[in-house]
């Protein structure tokens, strides 16, 4: 037995049809748009501005300072980066597009850790031991999911199955 199943095209005017806006709502939007600064202009001199900010804050921060929550930013930031890593993982076994997102973020992560590690260390075996770590394990891996966010097309099917 075949079934014919007939394709039903919605009249132009029906009740669940999305009405058009009205005009003047479209004339308010296209003048607030032209009044707003475009996201490129924006991020350009926002990224200006901090320049000479850079340097006040150079001249006029503190050489040491003494932080009241200091072991919970460490563990926030390392929790991040377990979470940022753990998303990128299992995002990208599952083949869902959104992994490169992830693996842009923890790519910033790692390298802001590495940098906080190095210029925060107190002695020189602490140095030495955040020199290694950002060399040998933060560094290479910021790069290789950077490297891969930056790469186009789908990753590679794992043991040659896809895991959808």
């Amino acid at each position: 037995m075949t079934m014919l199943v007939e394709r039903v095209t919605p009249p132009a005017r029906c009740s669940y049809s999305r009405p058009r806006p009205r005009t003047r709502t479209r004339r308010v939007t296209a003048a607030w748009r032209r009044l707003l600064p475009r996201p490129d202009t924006v991020f350009l001199a926002s990224g200006a501005v901090l320049v000479p900010w850079m340097f006040a804050l150079a001249a006029t921060l503190p050489a040491t300072t003494e932080v009241a929550h200091w072991n919970i930013a460490w563990v926030g930031l390392d929790a991040l980066l377990s979470l940022g890593l753990l998303s990128t993982g299992l995002l990208r076994r599952r083949r869902d597009d959104r992994w490169r997102l992830a693996a842009a973020a923890t790519a910033a992560l790692l390298v802001v850790d590495a940098w906080f590690d190095t210029t925060t260390a107190a002695t020189s075996g602490e140095l030495a031991t955040a020199v290694v770590m950002a060399l040998c394990a933060e560094l290479p891996l910021a790069a290789v999911c950077a490297g891969l966010a930056l790469r186009a097309g789908r990753p590679p099917r794992i043991g040659g199955v896809s895991s959808r």
